[in-house]
């Protein structure tokens, strides 16, 4: 998907949503372990209740791989199926790969090309030619990590450099030389809404990839009030306060309806 597309669905649908699909099998509700592929199944019920209110989809691939062959299955089933009924959002590998440039060539090929994934989260810390293979096709992105959601963040990331700034900062400033910025976005957690303000001004063109809302405390209110650009320039992430808001047969109407809640927050501000 190139950027014009993905910009347009956002306007016209007036949301930054993206559902990320972290499916676990312990977590799902229990009438679906009858099904031939649970992980499938939850999928398909979960995608068809919160189509309308997102732009996006985002499988967590260690949820999958955690299953071995049957795993890649049910996550091939996913991708086809957004591919095929829902041509029109943006898919997102949640992977965090990143190695040397002839293996990254192989991930970029098992995940944009044979899976057919938009895009990839990808870890940074490698350098150029751990990241370039990724978008030799156009339309296809790497999301790289800048600084995340999670606690341990601050371990490295925030590390002051020598030349000033952070380490998460230098990210930002090398990548940019490698990548065109209509191939290229950053992962950047809603719980460091200050430092979001500051990575705008950094990278004003940029897509964000935006994890942290909800469930780990980020609010829709402050990415949106300090993370967006003139395209809207974010996808924000929320993974179990969706996907996991009933264990019940409900729990498509459920998640339906938590999506619709966050998406109504975000069109306030487009």
């Amino acid at each position: 998907m190139i950027r014009r597309e993905l910009v347009e669905q956002i306007k016209l649908k007036k949301t930054a949503l993206c559902v990320g699909l972290d499916t676990d099998i312990e977590k799902i509700p229990s009438h679906l372990l009858s099904e031939s592929d649970p992980l499938f199944a939850f999928n398909k019920a979960i995608i068809d209740a919160t189509a309308d209110h997102c732009v996006a989809y985002k499988p967590n691939i260690a949820f999958y791989e955690a299953h071995g062959v049957k795993g890649w299955e049910s996550l091939k089933k996913t991708i086809d199926y957004l591919n095929s009924d829902y041509p029109n959002h943006f898919t997102i590998a949640d992977a965090k790969r990143g190695d040397i440039g002839n293996t990254s060539k192989m991930y970029a090929k098992a995940f944009l090309e044979t899976l057919g994934f938009d895009s990839i989260t990808v870890a940074p810390y490698m350098g150029e030619d751990s990241v370039v293979p990724f978008v030799r096709e156009k339309g296809k992105w790497v999301i790289l990590l800048a600084l995340t959601s999670n606690k341990g963040s601050s371990d490295f990331q925030r590390l002051p450099m020598q030349a000033g700034g952070d380490l998460y900062s230098s990210v930002l400033t090398k990548s940019q030389e490698w990548v065109e910025d209509d191939q290229l976005m950053y992962v950047v957690g809603a719980t460091h809404p200050k430092a979001m303000k500051s990575l705008r001004n950094q990278v004003p063109n940029h897509f964000f990839l935006v994890p942290g809302v909800g469930a780990q405390g980020g609010t829709v209110e402050d990415v949106m009030v300090n993370g967006m650009n003139s395209e809207i320039g974010l996808l924000i992430n929320s993974s179990r306060g969706i996907i996991y808001a009933s264990s019940q047969t409900d729990f498509a109407e459920a998640a339906q309806r938590e999506a619709k809640i966050l998406s109504q927050k975000m069109a306030k501000f487009i």
